[in-house]
């Protein structure tokens, strides 16, 4: 993307909930949800999102971390290639922020195991070497956020759909 219309997509996409136009139950469950994680002095739950292209889902996250005040981690299901992509993006993460994946639906069914404990207890299970000499390594993570993206939301299972204990969301037109 050129600078220019990296510009123009920060200037032109909502930066305030008034701003952003539509979705409005959506919109006060997550005031709702933010709000409870603000009185429990945590982050909110993890979230995902689902509908067709250009409804805001991507901007509602972005709208979820300027509202809570975190960094937001930017990736997609297709960029995370092997668990050590994975791996890095976690590890990576400081207390309290949100990860941020577009097209989850993309995500392998390696790297989707992978990332169950670490949405569930903040862990990352990393085996090194194989066969009967390997052995597993358990990495402590940075509390988080999730919120992901989808325009295929069947194509997501049901293990890691049921992961997002803070909703699954519908975006209408």
């Amino acid at each position: 993307m050129s600078s220019d219309l990296a510009y123009l997509d920060t200037e032109l996409r909502p930066s305030t909930w008034n701003d952003y136009v539509g979705q409005k139950s959506i919109k006060d469950n997550l005031k709702i949800l933010i709000r409870a994680a603000s009185e429990r002095n945590s982050h909110p739950e993890h979230i995902l999102f689902y509908g067709p292209p250009g409804l805001g889902k991507t901007t509602l996250a972005h709208l979820i971390a300027k509202e809570t005040g975190r960094q937001m981690k930017v990736t997609s299901g297709p960029a995370i290639e092997k668990v050590g992509d994975l791996a890095s993006v976690l590890t990576n993460l400081s207390a309290g922020d949100i990860l941020f994946i577009d097209e989850i639906h993309r995500l392998n069914k390696t790297i989707e195991e992978v990332l169950y404990p670490a949405m569930e207890s903040g862990t990352l299970d990393i085996i090194i070497g194989k066969g009967p000499s390997a052995r597993t390594i358990q990495l402590e993570l940075p509390p988080f956020t999730l919120l992901a993206a989808t325009t295929r939301v069947a194509m997501i299972s049901s293990p890691l759909r049921s992961r997002f204990s803070g909703g699954v969301f519908r975006l209408e037109f």
